[in-house]
């Protein structure tokens, strides 16, 4: 595995579906308040760190916000807590460890997010790496998460593959340097992965030797 020396994954919409059960979140308080709920405009803030707006915009001025939020936030742990690790992520990091790849994640996410949910999920220990938004001075779409990733892993950034669910994290990839490998999943489906060096259904589709046949093959080697 000479070409690639490293993986690095995302984490939310990649490893684990926290993207759906945050939406589904909003459209259960929504319904349970018998509010009408935008789906569209919330899928479009998904990936995007300088995305905002008003989710509670359809609610009286006078409902208790902070009681909407308590109830947002219950339904969204429920709902996180009932998500599987998404295919193909255990096979890829397993591949890794026994090839002596470096692996790393680079996450808009927090640590406190991240770091918790992969222990939980028993996959922490696959990580040589965990970055997040607080390790740089700016999340993506800018490259500091990935540029800090291959430093700390020791690697170039063509020697590295990384994984991203969306157009925001596969632009900041490809500005860091690294080939990257766009994964949609429902919620981003929509988004413009023209960054990606290889678009994929799921991480089922991805093997190293695939991943090196692919690179190699677009390098002209």
């Amino acid at each position: 595995m000479a070409l690639i020396r490293a993986l690095v994954f995302d984490f939310d919409g990649l490893i684990l579906d926290t993207e759906t059960p945050l939406i589904e979140a909003y459209a259960a308080v929504h319904e349970q308040h018998g509010v009408a709920f935008d789906r569209s405009l919330f899928i479009r803030s998904v990936g995007h760190a300088d995305y905002s707006f008003d989710p509670w915009h359809g609610f009286s001025p006078h409902a208790d916000r902070a009681e909407l939020e308590l109830q947002r936030r219950a339904a969204k742990d429920d709902f996180i807590l009932q998500q599987p690790v998404l295919p193909g992520v255990v096979a890829l990091l397993e591949a890794a460890r026994r090839e002596n790849l470096k692996v790393g994640l680079a996450s808009n996410s927090s640590h406190a997010w991240c770091d918790a949910h992969l222990a939980r999920l028993g996959l922490l220990g696959h990580f040589h790496h965990v970055g997040c938004r607080e390790d740089v001075p700016s999340p993506k779409p800018e490259p500091d998460l990935y540029r800090l990733a291959v430093n700390q892993l020791g690697v170039r950034p063509h020697e590295a593959v990384a994984f991203e669910d969306s157009h925001t994290g596969t632009l900041a990839a490809r500005r860091a340097g690294l080939k990257v490998v766009g994964v949609p999943n429902p919620s981003t489906a929509h988004h413009d992965f023209g960054h990606a060096d290889l678009k994929v259904g799921s991480l089922a589709d991805v093997s190293l030797q695939s991943l090196s046949v692919s690179f190699a093959a677009a390098s002209g080697r």
